[in-house]
């Protein structure tokens, strides 16, 4: 530990003497202390030196973030003050409560219209923040009609109240009442706003998730840019703003894809974060879940479930059980040990998910729909095909209410419930929706996105079940192209590419070139995928059948037993999968008995 008592005023004081460990040199510091970390060594084990410098009166950095947020928060009282310096550092439920006590204490000459005002507003911001996004609204629709009497139209704080309604109807998923209400606040900004004022920023920000959200990620990216031009003018570099408008550009280019440029942004976020927010902070939990969503999505989900049970730990902490951004991680953890293999988690974290969901969000609101689609998938996997299909349907009602017609969440819905009437052998039923599926994509993703390559795969999986490998193979091609240039070289997806077309040039008795195939899909699954993982086997299978028609028999029992003891420990022995992979070995050994 370093200090400079000529350069700071911070009061500190040895204990030596009076501590119950005088061995230890203890000092005791003044508790608005700060310090900078330095280096970080391992001395043994888990046992670490950390070597910290006390900060000096006058740090440049410190004191312009310092005056910035004070900035921020200077209202004439000092209720008003603390109850806003709360809700900076995620203390939202305090907040609540300093707003509610501090209303109901004064009278209304006292606080007088405009101040009142703007302490409903607070309150129901607050509120929204918690997650009660219908009490909200009350209270700032309540703040408004007092600002529209006494204040003229194009003053600031009705702009703020426009701007918070939104949010509000943002939140319940109603994004076309959202954007309009946004859009007041933005006329009102540029009319009264220097053009690089932080309001005008985060107006742009606002109206790009608004975008985002209804899968208009180009204009989305748009406004993000905006946002971040004038933001980089005159926030310190570590300011929280500056790390939400990385996040929200980390958002638009994970959505088309681009996941090595949204990791950059997420990472400049966290590093922000870090530096500026209390460690349980709710901004800090979403960094996490963004970041374990991400390298879920490259393949990678060792470390996407150690970021998302980093964004649940500090969730139970700061939110209520029943906060929709705890719904959220359920459903991103649940879907992680689906991708995993592990379906018995994957369906209790998204039961969670959507208990919460049914509570807190109205019956048509698009998270609900991700809820239904989500549960669907662990049904499906699990060879439930009817229950799949009710949830499916569930979530296409839903999302047919909420989203335009060429959303690329409705692509998803019949995308599965496209997969979920193959499984039950209509296939023109299937072919339908996935050509539904395969006309919103090419409108609104890149030639080269993945989920793009995802339906590509699916039809040609399904012409080779119609019997039409002709058809088949181009498609499969197109989706092996695409994974290619995006995705890691060891990414799962790849393996399931591999395994498609060596299973298509199988069935044109083509196994040399098949055999080619699986080898590529099993060395990649054998390398990133837990041992048990359902896609062994059946690749493990596609081997065994490969060799025997090859002639090269004792390879292919070793293989056919591999896929019955794989799926035995996944599926379970009564699935349909497990029983053919064990029939597929017993005949294999009778005619190895024969030879």
């Amino acid at each position: 530990m370093e200090l400079d008592s000529s350069n700071s005023s911070t009061s500190y004081a040895s204990i030596r003497d009076i501590s119950n460990f005088q061995s230890e040199e203890e000092i005791l510091f003044s508790m608005h202390s700060i310090f900078r970390i330095g280096d970080i060594k391992q001395i043994k084990h888990q046992l670490w030196q950390v070597n910290l410098t006390l900060t000096i009166d006058h740090d440049p950095q410190l004191k312009y973030l310092t005056d910035f947020i004070r900035g921020e928060i200077n209202v004439p009282n000092g209720w008003h003050r603390l109850a806003l310096l709360m809700s900076k550092m995620g203390k939202f439920e305090k907040a609540l409560e300093i707003l509610s006590i501090f209303l109901q204490t004064t009278s209304v000459d006292g606080l007088g219209y405009c101040l009142r005002s703007q302490i409903i507003a607070d309150i129901g911001r607050m509120k929204l923040y918690l997650g009660n996004s219908c009490d909200a609204l009350v209270d700032l629709q309540k703040a408004l009609e007092i600002n529209q009497k006494s204040l003229p139209s194009d003053h600031p704080y009705l702009a703020l109240n426009y701007s918070s309604i939104a949010l509000a109807h943002y939140s319940t998923g109603d994004y076309g009442m959202a954007l309009p209400f946004y859009e007041k606040a933005l006329e009102i900004h540029r009319k009264s706003l220097p053009l690089d004022h932080s309001n005008l920023a985060l107006n742009y920000n606002n109206i790009a998730l608004v975008h985002h959200a209804t899968g208009n990620y180009a204009m989305a990216s748009s406004f993000y840019k905006k946002a971040l031009e004038i933001y980089r003018k005159f926030l310190p570099s570590d300011h929280p703003n500056l790390a939400l408008n990385y996040s929200n550009i980390a958002a638009a280019h994970y959505s088309t894809g681009d996941y090595t440029t949204a990791l950059s942004y997420l990472e400049k976020t966290l590093e922000i974060h870090r530096k500026s927010l209390p460690s349980d902070h709710p901004n800090l939990a979403l960094n996490y879940n963004n970041i374990g969503q991400l390298y879920q999505s490259m393949g990678n989900n060792e470390m996407a479930l150690s970021y998302l049970e980093k964004a649940l730990e500090i969730y139970r902490k700061s939110l209520p059980s029943d906060h929709s951004n705890l719904a959220v991680n359920y459903n991103n953890i649940g879907q992680l040990y689906q991708s995993m293999g592990n379906y018995t988690m994957a369906l209790s974290y998204l039961e969670k998910a959507l208990e919460i969901h049914r509570k807190s969000l109205p019956s048509d609101h698009p998270d609900l729909a991700t809820n239904y689609n989500n549960i669907a998938l662990a049904h499906y996997f699990t060879g439930n095909y009817a229950m799949a299909l009710s949830f499916y349907e569930k979530a296409l009602e839903i999302y047919q209410k909420s989203l335009p017609s060429d959303h690329p969440n409705l692509a998803v819905n019949y995308n599965n419930i496209a997969a979920a009437h193959c499984s039950t052998g209509n296939y023109t039923m299937a072919l339908s929706f996935y050509e539904k599926a395969l006309e919103i994509y090419r409108k609104s993703l890149p030639s080269d996105h993945p989920n793009l390559a995802v339906n590509y795969n699916n039809i040609g999986g399904l012409y080779q079940l119609m019997g039409n490998y002709t058809m088949a193979l181009p498609y499969l091609e197109k989706a092996l192209e695409i994974h290619r240039k995006s995705l890691p070289s060891d990414h799962p997806d790849l393996a399931l590419n591999y395994n498609n077309i060596g299973g298509l040039y199988q069935l044109m008795g083509n196994n040399a070139i098949a055999l080619s195939y699986f080898e590529k899909a099993l060395e990649i699954m054998q390398r990133v995928l837990s041992n048990n993982h359902p896609w062994l086997p059946l690749t493990c299978s596609n081997m065994a059948l490969t060799l025997q028609e090859l002639g090269r028999y004792d390879e292919a029992v070793g293989y056919a037993i591999q896929a019955s003891e794989i799926a035995r420990s996944s599926l379970g022995p009564d699935h349909e999968n497990t029983k053919a992979y064990e029939n597929q070995l017993r005949e294999l050994q009778q005619l190895m008995s024969l030879l």
